[in-house]
């Protein structure tokens, strides 16, 4: 009878075949059908790793170029011997793909523990017996127990609950931490053991599978009946049981069919930039390499043409055999043959221009560079137990170019813990208090709240709830003549929600979980109130009334429909039938759709709660509109079948939803206003001190949030989003939403609104451009609501125009925006605007701007983990962002930087070595290099020293970055990796190639110190030349860093070891192993003196023209941070000196870093009893109070300076203050005491530095006022100026 039912039912629709068939508990084998339930994240298998993992290793150009290389290498017209190529490169290759095994390894092993995981599985014996998870299959029953996974997408049939309800948590699908409910059907709740299943055989039709986690349409068939199933009957994959005992589910779907499998596909692929700018640089390196075999195949082909005569040895008299490349390499009678082979001779030998470890050390140095920001202490948030995380390796130099931060508010900015702080009941407003933003306006302004408001303000009556107002508080609302709008306000706070009841509700220990803070605030306001819901069935909500005289009555809300909140609806309702049998549709949302469904002909307080809501929304405060309708019974129940129908109907899930929407609309319609919510959530812990240093580091901030623009200008104004100097343009829609498009002419609506958006922008530009001709120095920022910015995205006109208008504010708020508006102004920023845009969010709703910007980053927070996961980076809290970017970002991307260009340089070095002694050698491919000494130069000689630095290397400290976020603007400015200055590294290389090659030659050619005059060999001159190559690459290290660790001595000097170490031992294999290094060092080398001359002159004189040319640069073109690294030194200097004297003499005081990591600094009380202060304690101690300066400070600090060094004016005449100072010691001590620093400071210190150096500032009375403060770096240069250049270069720390 059943089979009859389910064939007539199958024939009713021609659309079956799109449909998935689960036939339940039947004894059929189905496996075929369906996917087995073993899944696999590997990225390879045994059999295609070695294939799939070499393509992925040639996707790169530096590979194929290598694997050309060693093609040449099998030919005879190599000059090396082909091992010494090979090995090299499969070391490389297989270093990488080790890296790629040992992580598909480690998702392998992961992959095997899930699938081995048991579960219980009804047998045929009708017991429940533990299965493998990889051996269920479609159409089983199992039994999942509490806190247990589900080992495939089930269909939900029973708990452990009566009432068939079960909780789970979905942190794993959604990333979000509260618990969800789920109800099975009723027809089906009552199965609760093994027996009862024999009766259970039932039909499944449902759609195919897909990734939306939050749809499900289906039909159960089962006993001539068809019941809907909706996503409340679904158990997902990944999702774990909580709060319930057990319960029993029905397999739908498996394996790679599930839901979180089709949703787990790869992350966008993210590339930095500075891989592409390798590519370039890459790229240009094989162009030159072409020329330069070009260039020696013709300066062979031309020379063996000519002078063959006098290269005897070179046997020309034998090159003619016709098939043999070797001879043709030397042929006199066709050198146009000879100059073409030479070509790929001199291919190979210049080989060694491309740094063939380079990628494989960039991978290594990023993964620990990911490992020490994943270790910062200072971005571990203790109070969650969670530290940062670095997802990716391949984005660490980018966090140091970010030009603009994409910021959600919600739970980024906001701490996401909502307080119940007023709300407006029929007109009128309750609460009292101060929100954390007008705590924020006295104090811009200097003042200070009273203390009986500070008292509050730091108070809370309970979390969740703080709303002070004796009217309501202890039931006096009761007795108010509103009561009726109070209770019916209470209702809807009580009712409309998802909200979760755990704990007893008559033991005081009850907790309300919701899918969102805001939620739980307003269930738990509707309690403190005294409405207190504490029960949820599947069918009915469970109120209770409290009253005056002590009392309480219960009521039983049944549940018909919930219409859930989406982002595009921003609404909830639910309809209920209450005690008295009356059917409710109550609602809460944004304040613009509900008023927009309000009754026309009902006359209420819209006006006076607009009104309340818009100060609400200036104070700072999240504010919703509630409201109600009821609903004629009949109109309902046809509304009803309407929607049931639309549920039970298998179709396409976006169809479905469509149709739903359609019926929402219909019913939330003609609503009463009740009021309006409003709560506070909290800035972060140190939010404004991070957003001012990141604006001072040049970063411009955005920030896209769904609040009202009246409270994300007010948030603005609290977090230093906004300032009040600003000059604000505001871009605003919804004011004009109900203009009528007739009165422009019969244009549409669209064409209408987006008129009046392109005025506003217009307007903000002209605006703009006049402060910029007028040479105003305020800044601008622009806000934007939701309305508006949809317009700019339909018109490409329309959008450049705001692209342009927003790229040249400091600061963008845009107001009302969906998650898909966030991701298409991160697109746009990105794409348009050429920008390296970080996106920073903590929710669901800001996974697409992460997954679109440069950068993403993932707050962990209390919307949970999708944030994070989606992330490249995970922090706990905003302020983090800081560390993360001026400390990790600029240290990363000068890392990356200088490793790239020495890279580059050493191997010029090297190549150019090799070129210039073939053209010695008539450019006939003779490498004066053993085979051995080319293959392991990259590899074993020089390779340490820049990994390390690359990891390790601070040009300035952590604090000190801190304390200058103007340091940032050079990863920005992208000035550490500019043509010049590669260009500069690689000319280097050329140069010191040269005069290595110079030396060694000449000092070959004078002084022997072979027995019998016999001169030296090539092997010996060549390895002469590679001793002085492998120590003037890793001294030019030593020159150059700043940072100093025992690791970089071990790692420099170390490689210096290690080489001679290989010339020992290598000498000392047996004859027939490297014969050209037999006894070499022994024998010839180590016993004369010209070996040690050459390789010391060799060096110096190669090193010479760098180590000039950086004092120069240093002296009196200084860069940023080697100003800063002045400051560090005269710190320390100071701190040793201080040391030295007790505190009772200099009445010593430290002051520790704050919040913002300002550096500790020092204040020195001290005066002699005449009233003439010792100049250098006094001028300490009165400059540690001065934080800020101007230019025209800096001018009166030229004056004095130029003064006192051209000697036109003594320094006895120099009058500061209470007496006479060494205005040497002023100065310097002066300066020591700034902390604010920014690209203006330097610009004046450059120009500080020109003036003294020309000697030309005037010099008479120059006088300074007692209170003058200088630059921060002003006269720190001059004062080093003085010291030898082997202590600048050599010891910085």
């Amino acid at each position: 009878m059943f089979h009859v039912f389910h064939n007539f039912f199958r024939h009713q629709d021609k659309n079956l075949v799109d449909r998935w068939v689960v036939h339940i508990n039947e004894k059929r084998d189905d496996s075929g059908k369906h996917s087995n339930n073993n899944v696999s994240t590997t990225k390879y298998t045994w059999y295609s790793f070695f294939p799939k993992g070499l393509f992925e290793q040639f996707r790169r150009v530096a590979n194929i170029y290598f694997a050309f290389h060693v093609a040449i290498t099998l030919t005879p017209v190599s000059p090396v011997n082909r091992y010494s190529a090979i090995l090299p490169f499969v070391f490389v290759i297989g270093v990488a793909m080790t890296k790629e095994a040992i992580e598909d390894v480690r998702r392998g092993k992961a992959d095997k523990d899930v699938n081995n995981r048991l579960v219980q599985v009804l047998e045929k014996n009708e017991e429940f017996e533990p299965r493998r998870w990889k051996d269920v299959k479609v159409g089983n029953i199992v039994k999942v127990n509490r806190d247990e996974f589900f080992p495939a997408d089930l269909l939900f049939i029973s708990s452990s609950d009566s009432d068939g309800i079960c909780y789970v948590e979905t942190m794993n699908l959604d990333g979000e931490t509260n618990l969800k409910l789920r109800k099975c059907l009723d027809e089906t709740r009552n199965f609760t053991s093994s027996s009862m299943f024999q009766e259970f055989n039932a039909i499944v039709e449902c759609e195919l599978p897909n990734p939306s986690i939050y749809t499900f349409v289906g039909n159960l068939l089962w006993q001539n009946m068809v019941l809907n199933l909706s996503p409340m009957q679904v158990l997902l994959r990944g999702s774990k049981l909580k709060n319930t005992s057990f319960v029993y589910g029905a397999v739908l779907f498996t394996g790679h069919e599930t839901k979180i499998m089709m949703n787990s596909t790869d992350p966008p692929s993210k590339r930095s930039r500075m891989e592409n700018r390798l590519d370039k640089l890459v790229i240009f390196q094989l162009f030159l390499l072409i020329i330069l075999s070009l260039v020696s195949s013709c300066a062979f082909s031309i020379l063996l043409s000519k002078d063959y005569k006098n290269q005897t040895y070179l046997r020309p008299d034998d090159a003619h055999g016709k098939n043999s490349i070797e001879s043709a390499q030397f042929n006199k009678d066709n050198s146009f043959v000879a100059g073409v082979l030479q070509f790929f001779t001199s291919f190979v030998l210049y080989g060694y221009f491309v740094p063939i470890s380079l990628y494989v050390s960039m991978e290594i140095v990023k993964v620990m560079q990911a490992f020490f920001i994943n270790m910062d202490v200072r971005m571990y948030y203790e109070e969650t137990d969670k530290p940062s995380s670095a997802r990716t390796s391949n984005l660490n130099e980018e966090l140091g170019e970010v030009s603009t931060i994409l910021s959600d508010k919600t739970g980024t900015l906001t701490r996401n813990e909502m307080e119940f702080f007023k709300c407006s009941i029929a007109g009128v407003s309750y609460g009292t208090g101060v929100t954390e933003v007008q705590k924020a306006v006295p104090e811009r302004a200097g003042k200070k709240l009273s203390s009986k408001e500070e008292e509050i303000f730091c108070s809370t009556l309970q979390k969740g709830f703080n709303l002070r107002d004796h009217r309501l508080e202890n039931l006096r609302w009761q007795e108010d003549q509103r009561r009726y709008m109070i209770q019916r306000f209470l209702e809807i706070l009580a009712l409309c929600h998802t909200v979760v009841v755990e704990g007893e509700p008559n033991g005081g220990d009850i907790k309300y979980v919701g899918e969102s803070p805001d939620e739980a605030a307003f269930v738990l306001a509707a309690k403190q109130l005294g409405v207190f819901f504490y029960r949820r069935s599947v069918t009915s909500l469970f109120i209770r009334f409290y009253q005056l005289n002590g009392g309480h009555d219960d009521g039983i809300y049944e549940l018909l429909n919930t219409i859930d909140f989406s982002s595009t609806r921003k609404r909830m309702s639910v309809i209920v039938r209450d005690p008295s049998g009356q059917i409710l549709l109550l609602c809460k949302g944004a304040d613009n759709v509900i008023f927009e469904r309000l009754c026309p002909e009902v006359e209420d307080w819209r006006d006076t709660t607009l009104k309340h809501m818009k100060e609400y929304g200036e104070a700072g405060l999240r504010t919703l509109a509630l409201a109600y309708s009821i609903l004629d019974e009949e109109s309902y129940l046809e509304w009803q079948n309407r929607w049931i129908n639309a549920k039970q109907s298998i179709m396409n899930s976006d169809k479905q939803n469509q149709i739903l929407e359609v019926l929402a609309e219909e019913i939330e319609k003609n609503l009463i206003l009740v009021g309006a919510t409003a709560i506070e959530d909290k800035l972060q812990a140190g939010v404004p001190q991070t957003i001012h240093n990141l604006a001072n580091a040049g970063i411009k901030i955005w920030v896209l949030t769904g609040d009202k623009m009246e409270t994300a200008i007010n948030i603005g104004y609290a977090c230093n989003i906004l300032q009040h100097n600003m000059s604000k343009h505001i871009i605003r829609l919804e004011d004009n939403s109900t203009l009528n498009a007739e009165t422009l002419g019969g244009k549409s609506l669209n064409e209408v609104f987006a008129s009046f958006v392109s005025e506003q922008i217009k307007a903000g530009q002209g605006a703009l451009d006049a402060a910029i001709v007028h040479k105003e120095e305020n800044s601008h920022a622009i806000i934007i609501d939701g309305m508006s910015l949809g317009l700019v995205f339909l018109d490409n006109d329309l959008k450049q125009m705001f692209l342009t208008l927003a790229l040249q504010c400091d600061s963008v708020i845009c107001c009302r925006v969906s998650p898909k508006q966030k991701a298409l102004v991160t697109e746009l920023v990105r794409h348009d605007g050429h920008k390296i845009c970080l996106a920073i969010g903590d929710g669901a709703n800001d996974v697409g701007m992460i997954q679109k910007a440069n950068i993403g980053v993932g707050i962990s927070g209390v919307e949970g983990q999708q944030a994070s996961m989606a992330a490249d980076f995970s922090i706990a809290q905003f302020r983090f962002l800081e560390q993360l970017l001026l400390v990790h970002g600029g240290w990363c991307y000068n890392r990356i930087s200088f490793m790239v260009k020495y890279f580059f340089y050493k191997n010029f070095v090297f190549g150019f070595s090799i070129f210039f002694c073939n053209a010695l050698t008539m450019f006939s491919g003779q490498s004066a290099f053993q085979d051995w000494f080319l293959s392991l130069y990259n590899v074993l000689f020089t390779a340490l020293p820049v990994g390390v630095v690359a990891v390790l290397d601070q040009d300035v400290k952590s604090i000190n970055r801190l304390r200058f976020p103007a340091l940032y603007m050079q990863g920005q400015r992208n000035q550490c990796f500019t043509a010049w200055k590669v260009t500069l590294w690689l000319v280097n290389g050329i140069i010191q190639a040269l005069l290595c090659v110079s030396v060694v030659f000449l000092g070959y050619s004078k002084y022997t110190d072979r027995e019998n005059g016999q001169m030296v060999d090539i092997y010996t001159v060549g390895t002469t030349m590679f001793t002085s190559i492998v120590l003037i690459v890793n001294l030019q290290m030593a020159i150059t860093i700043q940072y100093w660790t025992w690791i970089h001595h071990v790692a420099i000097w170390g490689e210096c070891f290690i080489w001679f170490m290989f010339l020992l031992l290598s000498g000392e294999l047996p004859h027939g192993k490297m014969i050209e290094l037999h006894k070499l060092f022994i024998s010839v080398l180590a016993p004369t003196c010209s070996f040690y001359i050459i390789v010391i002159m060799g060096t110096v004189i190669a090193l010479l023209p760098s180590f000039a040319a950086m004092s120069v640069f240093r002296n009196f073109f200084p860069e940023d941070y080697q100003i800063i690294q002045e400051i560090e030194r005269n710190d320390q200097r100071h701190v040793s000196a201080c040391t030295k004297k007790t505190s009772s003499e200099l009445g010593l005081e430290l002051t520790q870093p704050g919040i913002n990591g300002s550096a500790a600094s020092l204040g020195f009380k001290y005066a002699h009893s005449s009233g003439i202060f010792d100049s250098r304690h006094a001028i300490e101690s009165e400059v540690e109070s001065s934080r800020e300066f101007d230019s025209k400070e800096l001018i009166d600090a030229r004056q004095l300076y130029g003064s006192y060094k051209s000697g036109s004016m003594p320094i006895e005449n120099i009058q500061i203050r209470h007496g006479i100072f060494d205005s040497r010691h002023a100065i310097e001590s002066e300066v020591e005491s700034s902390r604010e620093f920014d690209s203006k400071d330097l610009t004046d210190t450059r120009q500080l530095y020109g003036s003294h150096k020309s000697r030309s500032t005037p010099i008479e009375n120059i006088h300074r006022r007692h209170d003058d403060s200088l630059s921060i770096a002003s006269f720190r240069m001059i004062k080093t100026r003085s010291s030898s250049l082997c202590r600048r270069i050599f010891f910085s720390r």
